[in-house]
């Protein structure tokens, strides 16, 4: 059996997979860790005591334990890594030398790589002889030509790692598995892909491989968001920055803008849609119409597009959202789809790739 791990900041969630990584045998996941924490396994939900990810990490053994499914059985564990930096272009095993690694990318998200080295860190105590791999979401971006992946910086500044490096790839690689799978004929040469959930990101696919996206250097840029501003003028920024300080305007840009900023304190795309607000009404229009520029973008650097593809928690679920995209990009004539995500599938068929 195959372990797939995806840690957030106050999350963790495990995925039990047979061998060949196409089975899913069991889930579950602890939320709100350091809080209110709660077990969610099989639809139901229950209050645990997980301080942190080490703790959380001993809850869901326990419940691997109750359903017959133990750690000692496990071939190899996967974990979700945001961020790869320059050095990691695929899934890679994780050893010493990679944790070292992992820890001097943590400035690069610091939001979001250390959970899975939390995350790493608590198998490793719990089971220190299984093979653990890391799968990197800016990995599937790494084919990207280098006209799309530098800013207009100086040289001094891109030698440092200052670039573009996209987000969401897991999603993205199981997207291009699964279209295939889904229509029963090969992929087509230009995909738009559009994950939108709580981050959102459109991705341009050219004969299965990434050559644009709308992220950048972090996963603050692009699209509008849940609760991220999506892109900004940098003179905005530098202005906000003088005004606020360096913390407050990062905690502004990444926990109180995008859906949140705009309807004035609604980020979930179900309530905003509930509200009926005009400002709930706005926020939405904003998050279709920036989707659609960023879109718009991508058919250019493919010079035409033959699919739009939509997946994440708002394009698999947010059917008047999605129509309206789909409304905005009916000039492209290009037929459209649904991808459920199923990144978790991606990480297990990156450990059994590895181990074997």
């Amino acid at each position: 059996m195959l372990l797939s791990v995806n840690a957030g900041s106050s999350s963790l969630k495990l995925a039990v997979f047979d061998d060949a990584a196409t089975r899913r045998l069991f889930e579950a996941a602890v939320s709100e860790i350091g809080g209110a924490a709660r077990l969610e396994v099989g639809g139901k939900t229950e209050a645990v005591a997980a301080g942190d990810h080490a703790a959380a990490f001993a809850v869901l053994r326990d419940a691997l334990d109750a359903a017959g499914l133990a750690l000692a059985d496990m071939r190899g564990a996967g974990h979700r890594v945001v961020h790869g930096g320059n050095a990691f272009t695929a899934a890679t095993r994780i050893d010493d030398d990679t944790l070292a690694a992992l820890e001097r990318l943590n400035p690069l998200v610091p939001l979001h790589n250390p959970p899975a080295l939390a995350a790493i860190r608590a198998l490793q105590t719990l089971a220190p002889d299984m093979a653990q791999v890391a799968c990197f979401d800016t990995a599937f971006h790494a084919t990207q030509p280098d006209v799309a992946r530098h800013y207009a910086l100086p040289a001094s500044l891109r030698e440092k790692g200052y670039r573009r490096y996209g987000f969401h790839g897991l999603s993205y690689q199981g997207l291009v598995e699964r279209i295939p799978e889904q229509t029963g004929e090969l992929l087509p040469d230009r995909v738009v892909a559009l994950h939108l959930g709580n981050g959102a990101s459109v991705c341009a696919i050219r004969h299965g491989r990434s050559v644009a996206t709308s992220m950048g250097f972090s996963p603050l840029e692009g699209l509008t968001m849940g609760t991220r501003s999506g892109s900004l003028d940098a003179a905005l920024v530098l202005r906000l920055a003088r005004e606020l300080g360096i913390d407050e305007t990062e905690h502004l840009l990444t926990r109180e803008s995008g859906l949140k900023g705009l309807s004035g304190g609604l980020s979930d795309m179900r309530e905003l849609e509930a509200a009926g607000t005009p400002e709930a009404g706005f926020a939405i229009e904003h998050f279709c119409h920036w989707a659609a520029r960023h879109a718009g973008s991508m058919i250019a650097a493919m010079q035409g597009v033959d699919l739009i593809a939509f997946t994440g928690g708002i394009g698999e679920h947010a059917s008047a959202v999605r129509e309206r995209i789909e409304v905005l990009l009916a000039w492209t004539g290009a037929p459209s789809m649904v991808v459920p995500a199923d990144e978790e599938r991606v990480i297990a068929a990156a450990i059994a790739g590895l181990l074997a």
